[in-house]
């Protein structure tokens, strides 16, 4: 999606990432180790990834989204970014409650002249295409706005101090959820409208307080929000029961070339020799973009960016690396963890294996915690110990839907 297009697109998404989760805010339960205490909901990791790249995923796959606007604290700017990938974004600041943060997003967004607005909670990561569907097609029906909804099947009570006092009735009750969805100049003049001491209960209470006409669309058991710290696992028995792991390996070697650095994960690292090799011969990048491609039973990255190729002489390894991610995105999966090893006598890797970590890390919208990257030597032995050139092996563990083919392929 290019945010920039000249001709306006038929939705934004409005994804509102600014709270601090402090009811969830916890390691999640099924991703032990993996998470960061303290760390607010939408950041935690849920199946493999990010909650908040869950719903990325999302609005990215659909091409009727122009653009994806994500609203977060300043602060977490850069954590956004990684979850987001090679996924363009446009960023909004959150403000103080949730409507100040829609609201600020609505106009980070008013530039596109998107026709539609799509404005969903980032802890609600099971967002599906059958419910985009729904929300369109009620839309382009007519309604000036819409919401996916589920029917109450519990007995209702009212409860005080913790004791049943009176039945309620729930005929005609639904729960809503979002990405609550809205015809755009409508939902643009409802927020310029609403009082400023006024907190609604969400973006269908602004439309309706504004006069429009909201249509309830069947909404998803996967929709549900996390709130609470069990949330996590019943989550991830709702979103990746059928996810099976997969791994891949690659290796790579490049000889040595005249030059004055080598490129090893994206970082130019000084050296007496630059690398051969008709790209810019990132050796670790090329192994674990082969290890990845590996794990989807895709080929190497001779089969989808030919060397005969012109078109690839001298080109970025980023672009080989984002391509094999991107597939595993597009088949429904997430890379869960990347183990690199650089295999030479020098340059030393050391000094600049924590920008290696960084780089691969955004590229592939991972936690820094989710890429290995070690160096060692081969004791003097072979091409490497002689420093006649570099070598790389790599392990790529991704998560895969159990039905998934070879379509991709």
């Amino acid at each position: 999606m290019d945010p920039l297009q000249s001709s306006p697109p038929v939705a934004v998404a409005i994804l509102v990432a600014g709270g601090t989760g402090t009811r969830a805010k916890q390691v999640s339960p099924s991703d032990s180790g993996r998470g960061e205490e303290g760390l607010p909901k939408q950041f935690q990791t849920l199946g493999g990834k990010a909650i908040l790249r869950w719903s990325l995923e999302a609005f990215s796959r659909d091409p009727r989204f122009g653009a994806i606007v994500v609203v977060c604290a300043p602060e977490m700017r850069e954590r956004v970014l990684a979850c987001a990938g090679s996924i363009s974004l446009l960023l909004a600041d959150a403000g103080e409650t949730r409507t100040q943060s829609v609201a600020n997003g609505l106009r980070a967004a008013a530039g596109l002249g998107a026709h539609f607005s799509f404005i969903h909670d980032a802890a609600r990561p099971g967002l599906g295409q059958v419910v985009l569907d729904n929300l369109f097609a009620a839309l382009e029906a007519g309604a000036d706005g819409t919401a996916p909804g589920l029917p109450i099947a519990d007995a209702l009570w009212l409860a005080l101090n913790g004791q049943v006092q009176q039945a309620q009735a729930r005929d005609g009750l639904v729960r809503i959820q979002t990405p609550q969805a809205f015809k755009s100049s409508l939902i643009h003049a409802a927020y310029a409208a609403l009082p400023a001491d006024q907190v609604p209960l969400d973006d269908v209470a602004v439309a309706k307080a504004f006069g429009a006409r909201i249509e309830v669309v069947r909404g998803s058991p996967e929709l549900e929000k996390i709130t609470w710290p069990e949330d996590f696992d019943r989550m991830t028995r709702l979103l990746a029961p059928q996810l099976l792991p997969r791994i891949g390996s690659g290796f790579d070697a490049h000889k040595f070339a005249p030059g004055t650095f080598v490129t090893l994960c994206g970082v130019e690292v000084p050296h007496s020799h630059g690398l051969a090799g008709h790209s810019d011969a990132d050796v670790a990048w090329h192994s674990l973009a082969d290890a990845i491609y590996g794990a989807l039973s895709a080929g190497d990255i001779g089969k989808h960016f030919p060397p005969t190729d012109p078109q690839w002489r001298g080109a970025a390894s980023s672009i080989f690396l984002a391509h094999a991610g991107e597939m595993v995105r597009a088949a429904g999966g997430s890379i869960n963890h990347v183990d690199l090893t650089i295999i030479c006598e020098r340059p030393k890797i050391g000094p600049h294996r924590d920008a290696m970590v960084q780089r691969t890390a955004q590229l592939l919208g991972l936690r820094e915690s989710q890429v290995s990257v070690k160096a060692t030597t081969t004791e003097g032995m072979g091409f490497t110990g002689r420093a006649e050139g570099i070598a790389a092996q790599a392990t790529a563990t991704i998560l895969l839907p159990a039905d998934f083919g070879t379509a991709l392929i």
